[in-house]
């Protein structure tokens, strides 16, 4: 069988040069609905008989995974593998490979944007002057302040290292700490309830957990220093939606900016509606840059395992 499936919505919907290699190495190709994440009906329907994947942050279920008859390989366009339903791949003999960092670099530069944007109110001031009104919120200066990276791989050592650029503290939490990456004096490695009691700002770099349990929590929100503002780029599993709630209605949490959803695109999610949250559709790694390494890397892998 020379067929492989596409569902990166973006793809999808636009296309990119590097499917050419796919079809110049004899595979035909299959897409899902242009520019919308497919429903596990659609996968369920479309992957039988394709031996290649290339696969965006839908979610890959045990049931899709068991119905995708002659599926050898899963290739996704960046680095997590969460929405992959890893013990069936794994039975199922299909390998899953992913592009390491291709998106590190655009997801730490849309981290530090929203960094600016919440702790100055950027979509509130802009909103206010459509409207016509003159309002304005009290913002602070970043230089000098604390950052907590809670993950401190590729994209939290990105991340950390344009916010010392800016004159930050940096703290980072990471359970395999990396001797290697010392980046400033102004940065150290701390454990977790210490980078929560001293970050003025706290940015989620962390994978989703395994027990499907949020890791911002109302355990957690207890332990954080008041008046934090708080930036996920990672994933939305990771946020209980409630507590966090009423940590922002409270004032405990300054202000919530996340790319990232449990459900994409959201629907009605109060989140969203919140006066103190700013919300982007997954754009972390929707940069020219990005999208390139990422697709290109994914059909590198799709290749080279076909082969």
């Amino acid at each position: 069988m020379k067929k492989i499936l596409i569902t990166p919505r973006s793809i999808t919907k636009d296309g990119h040069p590097s499917l050419d290699r796919l079809r110049n190495a004899g595979y035909e190709l299959a897409f899902c609905t242009p520019g919308k994440q497919p429903s596990e009906n659609e996968l369920i329907n479309i992957l039988p008989g394709c031996s290649g994947y290339l696969a965006g942050v839908e979610k890959i279920s045990a049931k899709v995974l068991s119905a995708a008859s002659g599926l050898r390989v899963i290739s996704r366009n960046g680095v997590g593998v969460d929405n992959i339903d890893l013990n069936a791949a794994k039975a199922l003999n299909i390998e899953i490979c992913k592009t390491e960092g291709a998106n590190a670099r655009g997801v730490a530069e849309l981290t530090i944007s929203l960094i600016f944007a919440i702790t100055r109110s950027i979509p509130f001031a802009d909103g206010k002057l459509k409207e016509g009104q003159w309002e304005r919120r009290l913002g602070i200066e970043i230089k000098g302040r604390t950052l907590g990276i809670i993950g401190c791989g590729r994209i939290g050592k990105e991340v950390a290292c344009l916010a010392l650029g800016l004159g930050m503290n940096v703290i980072a939490f990471d359970p395999f700490i990396n001797d290697f990456f010392t980046p400033a004096a102004n940065f150290r490695y701390a454990e977790l309830d210490e980078l929560l009691a001293n970050s003025d700002i706290i940015s989620l770099h962390i994978p989703a957990g395994k027990d499907g349990k949020p890791f911002v929590n109302d355990s957690l929100i207890q332990k954080i220093k008041k008046r934090v503002f708080l930036i996920n780029t990672a994933r939305g599993e990771l946020i209980d939606d409630d507590a966090l709630i009423q940590a922002l209605d409270a004032g405990i949490i300054m202000g919530y900016a996340t790319d990232v959803f449990r459900t994409e695109p959201p629907g009605d999610n109060i989140l969203v509606k919140h006066k103190r949250v700013i919300t982007t559709p997954h754009i972390g790694g929707f940069t020219e840059e990005s999208v390139d390494k990422a697709m290109n890397g994914a059909v590198d892998n799709l290749l080279k395992y076909l082969k």
